[in-house]
């Protein structure tokens, strides 16, 4: 059997892959209409007696009219929201604090929590 070494299959590039935050913080911005940047996420662990998983509590800006509208919806669908992260269970989401800025022109910064669970 004869190998031309000229011929060498490209290498396999792969993606990194990414963590059950990164998922959660494309979720949250489909949610959101992609109308919103995630301006902070802080993530710590969370256990239970019978459960692991972790605390996420993200900041996200809405800035104008049409995006302060998608985040209106964002508030109201959030805490029902069934989130599809493989792996993983949002078992909590709520949103803790909102501030809204009209002048000079609107905007909306939305304070969420959420629990994940680690499904096994």
């Amino acid at each position: 059997m004869h190998i031309d070494p000229a011929v060498v299959p490209p290498p396999v590039r792969r993606r990194p892959r990414r963590s059950a935050g990164e998922r959660l913080r494309e979720a949250l911005i489909f949610l959101a209409g992609n109308r919103a940047r995630v301006e902070s996420h802080t993530e710590r662990s969370w256990a239970s007696i019978t459960f692991a998983g972790t605390r996420h509590r993200l900041v996200l800006v809405f800035e104008g009219a049409e995006a302060c509208e998608a985040g209106e919806s964002f508030i109201a669908f959030l805490p029902d929201h069934e989130f599809a992260i493989p792996g993983q269970l949002v078992a909590d989401a709520a949103v803790v604090e909102v501030d809204h800025t009209i002048a000079p022109d609107p905007a909306m910064r939305v304070t969420c929590e959420l629990l994940m669970l680690e499904e096994d």
